[in-house]
């Protein structure tokens, strides 16, 4: 008799919310993703665990790598956001390097207000329909 994994249900009903998932659902998990592996990275650093905090700086960097390659820059916005990016992109290279939380709790609140700026638009953007 062959086991089941208890995270099998778990994977496959969070894979289905990101095939059913908005665009602008999606960059809110995207967002939420940032944030977590912001955390994780801090963590890990503080506990001493060089290949965990690589790992969660790798992921974070690749959020951001695809939030930046989704920007229309027809707007403006969308180009200050690209320097916001860069910027966070920057922090992160050298807390990667240096193994030093200081970068990353510099951009932790920027990334939980981009978060958190990303879910009021959302909240207005309902209202308006």
């Amino acid at each position: 008799m062959a086991l089941r994994n208890p995270y099998d249900s778990y994977n496959k009903t969070k894979q289905n919310s990101i095939f059913t998932a908005s665009k602008e659902e999606l960059t809110m998990m995207l967002y939420n993703g940032m944030v977590k592996f912001v955390n994780q990275a801090i963590i890990a650093i503080d506990e001493k665990r060089i290949q965990q905090a690589h790992e969660a700086i790798y992921r974070t960097s690749d959020i951001i790598m695809e939030l930046n390659m989704t920007l229309n820059m027809e707007y403006e916005l969308s180009k200050g956001l690209r320097q916001l990016y860069d910027f966070l992109i920057d922090k992160l290279t050298e807390a990667n390097i240096t193994k030093d939380k200081r970068a990353l709790e510099e951009i932790l609140p920027i990334v939980i207000d981009l978060r958190d700026t990303w879910k009021e638009a959302m909240v207005l953007s309902k209202k308006e329909q």
